[in-house]
């Protein structure tokens, strides 16, 4: 059955390893039958390259220079290509099988699970489509990549024809669990001098915020983004922070990471 709340858990900026740690301990203490939806926000600190669950990171990343340069990089518990993350507010969302049971099938869910950021684009007056209905059938979408904005799939978000931010995934039994970013500054021009084979299409493939004018600071941000979130779904948010037993995942989640 369907919660009518949502827990809310804003942690801020936090460093590469913590954000993961987190989000894998939102997912494993997760219980489907009685734990309430949850939407974390939070950001990135020093900026931080993340992998898909399934990406070699040598295959892609110069990482002595990484690593001479502070970026941190980690590995996500979702698919999906190589991820640059800086100036941005990241979402996760962790939620029971059943909170889709409107949009049946994983791409449907995709879909309806992402439905709140377009909301908010929207809210900040950007004009933003998902690719599928922005080409409608003039351009080919899909395909692999190991660059998440190398390529173009049915469900990423544009705005102006580019596209914002990315999002990925992940189902266990009876659980959804889902991140996303939204850059508040353009980031895929930085992210080039750490890549083995710099892509600069990306650069003007992509946009962020601050490229469609707008600077409103981020903890407004937040604020509109849980308001999305809410109208979307229909949900109460109630403000949070990590139970123990979270707190105590993720820290053992973290001595696996570092």
């Amino acid at each position: 059955m369907k919660q009518p709340y949502c827990r809310l858990i804003d942690t801020g900026p936090l460093t590469a390893a913590e954000n993961m740690a987190i989000d894998e301990a939102l997912l494993a203490c997760f219980d489907p039958d009685s734990s309430l939806p949850i939407l974390r926000l939070y950001g990135w600190v020093p900026p931080a390259f993340s992998c898909g669950k399934f990406q070699q990171p040598e295959e892609t990343l110069a990482l002595a220079k990484c690593r001479a340069a502070g970026v941190q990089v980690v590995r996500r518990i979702t698919g999906g290509g190589l991820l640059y993350h800086g100036e941005e507010l990241t979402y996760s969302l962790v939620c029971p099988t059943d909170f889709v049971s409107a949009a049946p099938g994983v791409k449907n869910a995709f879909f309806y699970l992402t439905s709140f950021l377009v909301d908010f684009y929207r809210e900040l007056g950007l004009e933003a489509l998902y690719a599928a209905d922005y080409y409608r059938g003039t351009k080919q979408l899909g395909g692999r990549s190991p660059l998440c904005f190398a390529g173009t799939e049915s469900c990423d978000i544009l705005v102006n024809g580019k596209k914002i931010g990315g999002n990925a995934q992940r189902r266990l039994k009876n659980v959804i669990f889902q991140h996303g970013s939204i850059p508040l500054l353009p980031l895929t021009g930085e992210s080039q001098q750490y890549l083995l084979a710099p892509a600069p299409e990306i650069i003007m493939a992509s946009t962020s915020l601050v490229d469609e004018g707008i600077t409103v600071e981020r903890d407004r941000l937040a604020g509109m983004l849980a308001d999305s979130f809410s109208r979307a779904f229909g949900l109460t948010l109630r403000a949070d922070s990590l139970s123990s037993a979270e707190q105590a995942a993720a820290s053992g989640y973290m001595q696996k990471i570092e």
